[in-house]
């Protein structure tokens, strides 16, 4: 087998023992769009294979996604199953596979599902209906050009409860018959409540309300799973082994059942295409105990997709990269081809510097295993709502971040034995789901950290020994929290809370009291306010709020939903005051690296040694809330205190490959990094 056919179909690399290993889902990936008008001509005019080959090397890619149909819902192939770009006079896609089979980069193929533009004009009662009282747009025509007369200029989401499935699984038995890719790509699927006339005929057949939205709810699960099934076993009955995603642009925490309708997973996370910094490292820490290779997809765009002539700066595509490779991630790079079909040098240029840095420590990268102190249980994952962007989720995992703590995000499927804490955060009442692993993992000498109505059942009483009874939510907000340390490094004093609060009393089990709340003296109203915001507090009136108990530690407020909505520093150190307390002296690792830092800590037992990645940068809002990287500061002096069982041999910079004096004493291995920017890799090698 020729090299180039070799790393059509893997990744290879040699390690530091001459062995070659192989990976099914290559490192350094570009996810290419091309969602192109049939108002633009030309298509692929400027097509070359020798400009094209050179962008891919110029960006250090070993993996481009390219594309058999778009948005626009054209094929880029003569297709008997759909019809060619108007504008397209040649076999745009096989050149393309040419070209990437001579450069030896891998070509999985990109297929446009819940969007197609052309069929939906063509047939608006397969279109996807989002209200109940809802309906499809109308479409009207100009000059012989069908369209939705609609005020956006935007593209319309298909059902798949409708004949719609069966062309779109013709297109993909196409495409896979045709070209034997090694993975295709479904993009806009999930899910969804549609209230078409398809589905509200369904809805009846199969005996259940019209009237209940949960009917509707049901049907699109039924949906959802008919398609994947259809896609799969066609893809699969031509290519067994071929790769699989079916993206929906989150992969949702708790939902293995959508997880594993993949071969792999994606993590689709542009953090200035409103996904922000918070979303990736959540879902990476969720979806890296579920078993499948994954990558983390970001964009080299400014904004989001679709961009021509947005850029981001190279230092935040450097910082998105080597925050994927240290979370276990493959890294992929979103872009999208011009019409006449030439890459952006520019573009291959910036992702090229990130990269390059990928390629020379990405060996230290594969088969590694998180370590992790804290289980974060996520509210996504156990509450009926699934709600991505749950403030409790993303407030605790901004805290643990910041906080230095190593960290995994559970659904009720994990292994809770892991862990040394598991944060119930905010929201969590205690269920069959969830309730026996619980009381196993308490039993077993784990502590829980609860906090609002965590911890609680549905009967409003705490399943666990925290030394406090449940009474309920206070009648008054805001109220102040009175510590009984000197939070912050300061003086004793009162500080706001906004969230509500749930008050307690002491119960009679032992109890350790951090932190009392106080109440107002009324809350603001028109009849009666004080000063500017909120009313003062009293100083009389008192009751147990930060306590630690034989099972835990309870926090009486919503506190992580507040952080991640005010952010007020107060917060975290009260988090970070309980947590310590938990975790004692069995935290894995201590660090001196500032808040805005990132550090991961995992462990490659194949090459017996253990890796660190340090991370720093400061996204910043611009504009309307676009969060952007532009500065990286050198980060000097950045101490580490790391818990490891394993007789340490050496520690050594990568990929300097400068050993660093250490100190390895009690089970403890002690360093110090003099400097770093952006990123740094530590390799820890044991016996």
């Amino acid at each position: 087998m020729h090299l180039s056919d070799l790393y059509f179909w893997y990744n290879i690399y040699k390690n530091k023992k001459g062995l070659i290993k192989m990976y099914k889902l290559p490192q350094r990936q570009v996810h290419l769009d091309f969602h192109t008008s049939e108002a633009i001509d030309k298509i692929g005019s400027m097509f070359n294979k020798e400009q094209f080959i050179n962008c891919l090397r110029k960006g250090h890619v070993n993996s481009i996604t390219i594309f058999a149909k778009c948005h626009h819902g054209w094929a880029y192939f003569p297709s008997k199953t759909n019809q060619m770009h108007p504008g397209l006079s040649f076999d745009l896609l096989s050149a393309m596979l040419e070209a990437c089979k001579e450069a030896g980069v891998a070509a999985p193929i990109y297929v446009s599902a819940g969007f197609d533009e052309k069929y939906a004009v063509e047939h608006p009662e397969d279109l996807h209906v989002w209200s109940q009282d809802g309906k499809a747009p109308e479409v009207t025509e100009k000059n012989g050009v069908k369209y939705f007369d609609s005020e956006k200029a935007s593209y319309h989401l298909l059902c798949m409860n409708t004949p719609y499935l069966d062309v779109l699984t013709s297109q993909v038995e196409e495409v896979v018959e045709r070209f034997m890719p090694e993975g295709i790509f479904l993009d806009i699927v999930a899910p969804r409540v549609c209230y078409c006339e398809r589905c509200r005929k369904s809805v009846h057949d199969l005996g259940w309300d019209e009237n209940d939205p949960a009917s509707f709810v049901k049907l699109g699960e039924i949906t959802y799973k008919k398609y994947v099934q259809t896609i799969n076993d066609a893809a699969r009955s031509i290519k067994p082994d071929i790769r699989i995603f079916h993206n929906g642009g989150h992969i949702a925490c708790g939902r293995r059942d959508l997880a594993d309708a993949n071969t792999h997973l994606e993590l689709e996370s542009l953090p200035t295409g409103g996904w922000g910094y918070d979303h990736f490292p959540k879902s990476a820490r969720y979806v890296w105990a579920l078993g499948k290779e994954y990558l983390g997809m970001t964009g080299k765009f400014h904004l989001s997709w679709g961009e021509f002539g947005g850029f981001k700066h190279p230092n935040a595509l450097r910082y998105e990269v080597a925050l994927s490779l240290a979370n276990g991630a493959k890294c992929s790079v979103g872009d999208q081809m011009h019409p006449y079909g030439f890459l952006d040098d520019a573009t291959y240029e910036l992702i090229g510097e990130a990269y390059s840095e990928a390629e020379k420590v990405e060996e230290y990268c594969y088969d590694v295993q998180p370590i992790a102190d804290v289980g974060l249980l996520s509210v996504e994952a156990v509450n009926a709502d699934g709600d991505r962007n749950s403030p409790a989720d993303v407030g605790a995992c901004r805290m643990l971040l910041e906080g230095k703590y190593l960290y995994d995000v559970l659904d009720a499927e994990c292994d809770f034995s892991r862990y040394k804490v598991i944060i119930l955060p905010d929201k969590i009442r205690i269920t069959d789901k969830i309730s026996e692993k619980l009381r196993k993992f308490v039993e077993n000498g784990g502590k829980l950290l609860c906090s609002g109505v965590s911890g609680t059942d549905n009967s409003g009483k705490f399943v666990y020994d925290f030394g406090v009874d449940f009474l309920g939510e206070s009648k008054f907000k805001p109220t102040y929290y009175h510590p009984s340390y000197n939070a912050l490094g300061l003086s004793p004093s009162s500080y706001v809370f906004y969230n509500s609060l749930y008050e307690t009393k002491l119960s009679g089990s032992h109890c350790e009291v951090l932190g009392h709340s106080r109440a107002t003296f009324f809350n603001r109203a028109p009849e009666h306010f004080c000063s500017h915001q909120h009313t003062p507090f009293k100083t009389e009136d008192y009751t147990p709020s930060v306590v630690l108990g034989k099972d835990g530690g309870y926090i009486a407020w919503d506190i992580f939903s507040e952080y991640a909505t005010v952010g007020s520093i107060i917060l975290k150190d009260t988090v970070r005051k309980v947590l310590d307390n938990l975790i004692k002296d069995t935290k894995t690792l201590r660090t001196n690296l500032p808040s805005q830092g990132v550090v991961v800590f995992n462990k490659q037992p194949d090459e017996s040694r253990y890796v660190l990645h340090m991370l720093y940068a400061t996204p910043t809002k611009r504009g309307n809330g676009v969060e952007v990287i532009e500065d990286l500061i050198p980060i000097a002096c950045t101490s580490f205190d790391i818990r490891v069982p394993e007789k340490v041999k050496s520690v050594v910079l990568v990929p300097q490959n400068k050993a660093l004096p250490f100190e390895y004493k009690n089970g403890i291995c002690s360093f110090t990094v003099d400097e770093f920017t952006c990123s740094q890799v530590v390799s820890i090698e044991i016996e």
